[in-house]
Formats: structure tokens, C-alpha cells, sequence
């Protein structure tokens, strides 16, 4: 059997030339593809979580890899029905969240190596979820960058009603055959799709969506949604590609000789007054008929479309998208929520920013030109750094986090920052990104106030103890800091604060690529299963990984002797464990006093 490497590099090779993919339930034969997706997924937040059965990553074993290829060969696989609970959402309501068996995850996640190898190279430029070396950044900097977006006079703001609860599971899966020519690998798909869900122990059938929790539903959707992206590159893109240039304005040409004609006379009075009048008025015919564009932008449901032409255009655009996605795709475009909104004189929102083309006649480069007018701005709205505020006030005064309180001071802290930087970095395209300061230091006095609760103190007293300042790439910061001493190793550090708040030009994404990179070196974890000996008393039959939520956990045992399963896990700092089933019984019994082997 061929290597994963070679397999998911074919796949990717005809999904760049456009092929068709064959004999791809196959495929699901290659358990090296299984260890991959171990690899990938064992660390997930709900890897530990159960569906509907025990089924979880806990007692992960080479056999269980075996007996899902068994059953695919003999064709009974059946997807298990997904566990339904509630999570509550910003706006008070409960967003439902499906919570699928292990096995189940580990084959969504094989197969989403697949497609995902086969279709990323076929999908348009112009879509940035759920894609490697793409985000929700890379979306936002396109529009940014793209001088074309800068003439734009109208935009469009899609929202289509419950757009992942609502894809037809036909329309996909005969979407997903035009292209992939193995029925049995549909008839998987879509009997993963119509598996259902449990909610207090009632099935419920589900009749539309992509599967909730799902590994597998993003890049489902994606492939659904491309069908968008490609309507509106080969049909709508070509029908709004009028003209070569905008019309110069003809005032505008008419004004500047007239500043000639002041400048031969000499009468500087006039060029003065003139130039005033010239230097608000648009070179070009900002209204020229013979002149139209249309730009567009996908983040996986929310999707910006930018109108070079009338709002008659714009409106035109709405109708033909509309038309399209009932027809097609059996979606609905909210009426009421897919806003088309002056480019100039309003603000569309994209993604959590306002954007808006700048106009400003009153800012001016070395040369005497506007050197702003047709940018494009990207702001934080103000409304979204109060609501974060307010997670840290009570009766519109920053207050402490009780709840935080039984933590230790460094978790506290590393709690606040991580919450800050990661709402501050994903700002810092904003032009008013100097606006977090006001956040930050909301948040900083919530983390002294909740410091200073835990140890009954003053806020004052906090900010002496821990206050301090720190050298970055960017300059120095006053932040609030906490250091734990390790024997031996250099001593760890929490702070709050040290980020740069201002505007940032560009993007940084890692390089999270599949092809070539996933392929460099095997995971311990995987290595240590491969190895097939457990690592307590040297046995070599039926080898499971046991796994933990955190190691922290361990270390804050309350049993005085801590058995040597636990010794082992926090000596080695890692969260799994090889050992035999027997080994794995007695350690979830609470009774396993074995001896390690001999290292």
C-alpha cells in the first residue's frame, strides 16, 4: 500500500489539474492516514468529551484503527448519532453543538485530509475560511491591499439565513459527484450527514445542514459555498467588467487649466482661491456609466461584495445573488440583514470590522496631493470594545473576576492576557486600533481588583508587588507580572500587557500547509504507539494511549503518594501514556500501585 505522503500528494496533483478523483472509498484502507489524523486531533478541546457512547480518545489504540478499516471494507461503518447540547452565545441566547463518538471523529478527520488535499487547490481565491495559510486576516488584508477595492462605491453585506443548517444534503453530495466519481464515498458522506442527533435521549433526523461539531462540516460547507464563489467569478465578475478607465471629470480638467491660466497671468490671489476649489473635487467622473467593477470576498457564510457603479448596480447584484442561491443552492439571502451601504458616507461591516472608503480633502502627501482619498479604512467599532469591556465591570466600573480567585496568580494572569492579546491582535488592521488602550486598562484594573481580592490587599499594594517593566521588540511596557522558579530551568513568566496598540500593516499566519510539512517527523504520541510497549510494566499486548486533560491536574493531586502512573506522566510532562489495557483498567479502577520498568 502506498505511504499517506504519496497518497495525499496524488490527490492534491489532480485537484490542481482539475481531474476527477477515483476509487477514493479505497483510500480509507491506508491506516498510515489514521496515525496522521491521531496526530492532528488527539489535542483538541473535545477530544476527551463523550458522545453518545464512551467512545473517546482515551484508550486510543492501533486496534481501534483496525477495526474502523474492517468495517468500511465490509461496508458497515455507521456513523453514530452525535450528542446535542447547548452553549450560550454573546446575545444571551443557546447555540446547539453536537458532540460525535471518537471513532467517528477520527474518520471525519481521515477524510477531511482527503478532500481537503484534493479540493483547496480548485477553490477560489477569493474564499478564506476554514483554509490553510488563510483567516479571517487574510480576508480583511485583501480587501485592504486591492486597489480595485479602493474605487468602489457600494457595498453589499451578505447574510444568508442559517446558512450551515440549511445546506441540502442532495445538492451537496451531487455537487461533491461531479467531480468525485465513487459512489460508495458519497453514500459514506451522506449517511454521515443524515446520521442525526440525540437530545435528552430522543433521535432526532437531521433532514438539512452539515453535520454540528463535525470535523468534516467546515470544509463541507466550503465545497458548497464554492459554488457561489463560482457564479459570482464567471458570471457576475465578467457582466461588471465595463470599460478600461473612469471618464476624467470634466470640471475637474476645466479647473486645473484654469490654475494654469492664474499661474501664466501671475495673479497668485486667484491660483490660491482656485486651488482650494480644485483640490475637493474627484479627478475622475465618479459616475460614469461606461465604467463598472465588482470585487468579492468569502469568509465561510459572511461574504462582502464592492460595487464600482450605481446603487441601481448594487441593487441588481442583491437580486441576481438572491435569485442564485434559492435556485441553486436552496439558501435564503436575509433581506433584511444583506445591506448595501454607501462606500464613502457609511460603514459596512465585515467580519467584525467597519470598513469604508477614506475621503478626506484635508490630508496631503510631500507633493501637495491627497494621499488618502479612495483607501480603504478598516476600524474597530466602538460598540465592540465596550461589550468586551464590560465582561470585566460591574455598574460601569471595572470590578474583580471571583470565579478566577481559586486560581494561583500565574493562571490568573496568563487568563487576562491571552483574553486581551487575543481580541488586541485581531484588531491591529484597524486604523483606530489606539482605541484598545481604553480596553486594557479596563482589564488591567478587573486582574489587580481580582488579585487583590484573592490575597485581601489593596489594588495599589497589587500594582507595587507585581507592576514592572518590560523590554519588547516594540519598545518598553509597563506590565503586570508574575514569575514561578523552576529547579534547574529557567523560571517561567505571566504578564499582563506588553502589546504594541496601534495599527499594524500586514499579516503573520503560520505556515500550517499539509503537503510537506505534516510528513517531516512522526509525533512522539504516534511513535510510542507504533512502538507497542506499555510504558509501566513493559508489556507488548494491546497497547492504549491514556490521556488527560491537564497535566496541571496531576501535579495538584490531593493523594499524599501519588501512584506511578502519575509520577511517570508528570516526570515525562506529557499528558499521555502508553500502557497495556490491563495497566489502563487498574489506573481508571484507582488501583493500579505498579512498578515503572527499568529505563
Amino acid at each position: 500500500m502506498q505511504t499517506a505522503e504519496k497518497v495525499l500528494n496524488i490527490i492534491s496533483d489532480r485537484g490542481k489539474r482539475n481531474l476527477p478523483l477515483e476509487r477514493v472509498y479505497r483510500m480509507l484502507f491506508n491506516k498510515e492516514l489514521y496515525l496522521i489524523a491521531y496526530h492532528n486531533i488527539y489535542a483538541n478541546t473535545g477530544a476527551l468529551t463523550k458522545g453518545i457512547n464512551d467512545d473517546t480518545v482515551d484508550g486510543m489504540s492501533l486496534k481501534k484503527i483496525d477495526d474502523i478499516v474492517d468495517k468500511l471494507q465490509t461496508e458497515t461503518y455507521r456513523w453514530i448519532p452525535v450528542r446535542r447540547v447547548y452553549i450560550p452565545k454573546k446575545n444571551g441566547k443557546m447555540r446547539p453543538l453536537g458532540m460525535p463518538s471518537w471513532s467517528d471523529k477520527l474518520l471525519q478527520e481521515v477524510i477531511r485530509l482527503i478532500l481537503d488535499a484534493y479540493y483547496d487547490p480548485q477553490f477560489s481565491d477569493k474564499s478564506h475560511g476554514f483554509r490553510k495559510n488563510r483567516g479571517c486576516q487574510s480576508a480583511l488584508e485583501a480587501i485592504r491591499i486591492n486597489d480595485g477595492w479602493k474605487s468602489v462605491k457600494w457595498f453589499i453585506e451578505g447574510d444568508i439565513s442559517d446558512c450551515f443548517g440549511s445546506i441540502n444534503h442532495d445538492i451537496l453530495t451531487q455537487v461533491m459527484g461531479q467531480k468525485i466519481h465513487d459512489n460508495r464515498f458519497l453514500r459514506l458522506i451522506l449517511n454521515l450527514l443524515k446520521s442525526g442527533y440525540m437530545e435528552d435521549w430522543q433521535y432526532h433526523v437531521t433532514m438539512s445542514g452539515a453535520p454540528q461539531g463535525g470535523i468534516l462540516s467546515p470544509l463541507l460547507s466550503n465545497i458548497y459555498m464554492d459554488c457561489l464563489d463560482q457564479y459570482i467569478e464567471t458570471t457576475l465578475i465578467p457582466k461588471f467588467t465595463v470599460g478600461v478607465k473612469r471618464a476624467e471629470n470634466k470640471e475637474y480638467v476645466s479647473v486645473k487649466n484654469l490654475i494654469r491660466k492664474f499661474q501664466r497671468q501671475k495673479d497668485w490671489s486667484m491660483v490660491k482661491l482656485t486651488r482650494k476649489k480644485f483640490q475637493k473635487m474627484p479627478s475622475k467622473d465618479t459616475k460614469d456609466p461606461q465604467f463598472k467593477r465588482l470585487y468579492y470576498v468569502r469568509y465561510a457564510d459572511d461574504w462582502l461584495i464592492g460595487i464600482s457603479g450605481s446603487k441601481e448596480d448594487a441593487t441588481m447584484t442583491k437580486h441576481h445573488i438572491c435569485e442564485f442561491l434559492g435556485t441553486n443552492l436552496k439558501l435564503n439571502l436575509s433581506e433584511e440583514k444583506t445591506l448595501i451601504t454607501h462606500a464613502r458616507n457609511e460603514k459596512a461591516r465585515f467580519l467584525g470590522y467597519d470598513i469604508h472608503v477614506l475621503h478626506s480633502d484635508a490630508k496631503h502627501d510631500h507633493r501637495g496631493q491627497r494621499n488618502i482619498n479612495g483607501s480603504i479604512g478598516l476600524n474597530v467599532p466602538d460598540e465592540k470594545i465596550k461589550s468586551k469591556a464590560r465582561e470585566y465591570m460591574s455598574k460601569g466600573r471595572a470590578t474583580h473576576r471571583k470565579e478566577r480567585t481559586i486560581n494561583d496568580d500565574f493562571d490568573i494572569i496568563s487568563q487576562y492576557q491571552s483574553e486581551f492579546r487575543g481580541f488586541a491582535q485581531y484588531y491591529l488592521l484597524a486604523y483606530n486600533a489606539h482605541k484598545l488602550a481604553s480596553l486594557k486598562r479596563t482589564m488591567e484594573l478587573s486582574l489587580a481588583y481580582t488579585l487583590a481580592n484573592k490575597h485581601k490587599t489593596t489594588v495599589n499594594k497589587i500594582f507595587a508587588k507585581y507592576g514592572k517593566y518590560r523590554e519588547t521588540k516594540d519598545g518598553k511596557y509597563k506590565v503586570l507580572s508574575v514569575m514561578v522558579e523552576r529547579e534547574g530551568k529557567k523560571p517561567l513568566e505571566a504578564y499582563f500587557g506588553g502589546i504594541k496598540l496601534g495599527y499594524q500593516n500586514g499579516i503573520r499566519i503560520e505556515d500550517t500547509s499539509l503537503i510537506g510539512n505534516i510528513f517531516l517527523k512522526r509525533s512522539q504520541l504516534v511513535m510510542r504507539l507504533l512502538n507497542n510497549t506499555c510504558e509501566l510494566c513493559g508489556s507488548k499486548e494491546s497497547i492504549e494511549i491514556h490521556h488527560i486533560r491537564k497535566l496541571k491536574d496531576l501535579i495538584q493531586s490531593g493523594r499524599k503518594e501519588k501512584p506511578e502512573w502519575m509520577k511517570r506522566m508528570i516526570a515525562m510532562h506529557r499528558k499521555t501514556l502508553a500502557v497495556c489495557s490491563d495497566c489502563h483498567q487498574l489506573i481508571h479502577s484507582g488501583k493500579y500501585h505498579g512498578k515503572k520498568i527499568s529505563d
